[in-house]
């Protein structure tokens, strides 16, 4: 199985990422650039799942 991941794709994940760092800085309120830094690598891991599982579901 193929995976083609389109312009459409990359600003679908930027948006998940975005608003799954805001959500846990709202939950979790990091005081530490390491806080805000595992925070967004959290939110990047989870839109890039996210988009490929979508992909992978609708192939």
């Amino acid at each position: 199985m193929r995976l083609y991941l389109q312009s459409s794709h990359l600003v679908a994940m930027i948006a998940i990422a975005l608003s799954v760092a805001l959500l846990l800085a709202i939950r979790f309120r990091p005081a530490t650039w390491r806080g805000v830094l595992c925070e967004a690598v959290v939110a990047n891991l989870g839109a890039i799942a996210a988009v490929i599982a979508f992909e992978v579901l609708t192939a």
